[in-house]
């Protein structure tokens, strides 16, 4: 009998392939808000499109959702902690519920960490930065490591938010501190590879991304105090431009031929440095500093030479990436998050009505495709980003998450 269990465990695993239109952990498959997807809806009736399921017993917090190989994955609060959570892509039936991976609770209670899949492996962190790798079939725990006790980790005041990356045989994430930022771990094992001595700076809310530029393999990070690249072989710092945030610098990080990309809130704005590389040296220098997006949380998306996203001082705005300069804004749905596919960005208001709308993706003016506003809105502000895979659109509200039919007739 355990030879047979087993023997299903590994072909259920085996068989746990993504599928193009997947978007297997934050921010989608290349962490950049977009999806591949075409063939969906180009605009919505009044009522919004069609509700294909609702789930609940998703928990208590601000997690998104990763969407892999027929399943949805998310994490939650419970009673005793909290916990990574998986659910039918199908019907949004429960699969299984991992056992308790730390405490629950925090400054705005509940978790915020995305799952991210790799294969038949899970990895998720805690928002009191308890980080486990678990089987995507069933949930049980492969390791498990303290960002604190392991890598002399710290978290700011509202804990940790960050997706983990995985990148060939690593899993990476940011503990911050003084034993360094950024550590890299064998996604099998758990064993550290290395933690970045030379770059030390606290961790904060952002996720890193990984890029290919002047012939290294870099990881860059987004903190308080700058944004910077690292060898993804060596953890050696390869660049680093100082850049001062305010309270919190949660948004994720955008590289795009040599440009990095920053913005946060509280008044700071948005960066952009260019990265030079000449004889594995790497410089970099400002090329423009201003407050025309300014993004609390909800992310930016790069579409061709346009950024979009919600600035607090102007509303919904398209931004010229390389000049810096506002090509239009509108208030819309007011504030919120941002995600991509075919030809329109959904956006989702983290007000009280929880409103979503489509809008086409366009640099010659803010034009709406529709809208509707959430039914069954906690409480709570709806910061978790919306999703789109598989002709699905998924909002996660606290111990709800719901799935909309966007899929073209």
């Amino acid at each position: 009998m355990i030879m047979r269990t087993t023997l299903c465990i590994l072909a259920a695993a085996a068989t746990f392939n993504l599928s193009a239109e997947d978007w297997p952990t934050w921010r989608g498959l290349n962490r950049d808000g977009i999806s591949k997807e075409v063939g969906l809806l180009k605009a919505w009736p009044a009522t919004g499109p069609a509700l294909a399921w609702k789930a609940t017993g998703a928990g208590v917090g601000f997690s998104s959702v990763s969407v892999a190989a027929g399943r949805i994955f998310t994490m939650g609060d419970g009673d005793e902690g909290s916990y990574v959570r998986c659910f039918s892509e199908k019907d949004g039936k429960p699969v299984w519920v991992s056992a308790v991976l730390g405490k629950a609770g925090g400054s705005y209670k509940g978790t915020r960490c995305t799952p991210t899949v790799d294969g038949d492996l899970v990895y998720a962190l805690g928002q009191f930065g308890d980080f486990v790798c678990l089987r995507a079939v069933d949930g049980k725990e492969v390791w498990r490591k303290s960002l604190q006790k392991d890598f002399g980790g710290n978290h700011s005041g509202w804990q940790y938010t960050e997706s983990p990356l995985v990148d060939g045989d690593k899993v990476v994430c940011t503990p911050g501190g003084p034993r360094g930022t950024i550590v890299a771990l064998n996604k099998k094992s758990g064993d550290l590879i290395w933690q970045s001595k030379e770059y030390k700076d606290g961790a904060q809310y952002a996720s890193l991304i990984a890029a290919d530029f002047g012939g290294r393999r870099q990881y860059i990070q987004l903190t308080a105090q700058s944004v910077a690249g690292v060898d993804a072989e060596t953890g050696n710092l390869l660049w680093r431009a100082a850049r001062q945030g305010q309270t919190a610098t949660i948004p994720t990080p955008i590289f795009s031929n040599g440009l990095v990309y920053v913005t946060s809130g509280y008044g700071v704005g948005c960066d952009l440095f260019k990265v030079s590389a000449e004889s594995a040296t790497f410089t970099t220098s400002p090329v423009y500093k201003n407050k025309e997006m300014v993004n609390h949380h909800g992310g930016v998306i790069l579409l061709g030479e346009n950024l979009y996203g919600f600035s607090d001082s102007r509303g919904w705005l398209c931004q010229n990436f390389k000049t810096g300069e506002q090509v239009w804004a509108n208030r819309g749905v007011g504030k919120g998050a941002i995600a991509y596919a075919d030809g329109h960005f959904y956006c989702r208001s983290e007000g009280r009505e929880g409103t979503v709308s489509l809008i086409e993706a366009s640099p010659k003016a803010y034009v709406e495709k529709g809208r509707f506003n959430q039914p069954d809105r906690s409480r709570e502000n709806s910061w978790a980003h919306p999703v789109v895979a598989n002709g699905k659109l998924y909002l996660r509200d606290q111990d709800i998450l719901l799935c909309y039919d966007i899929k073209a007739k």
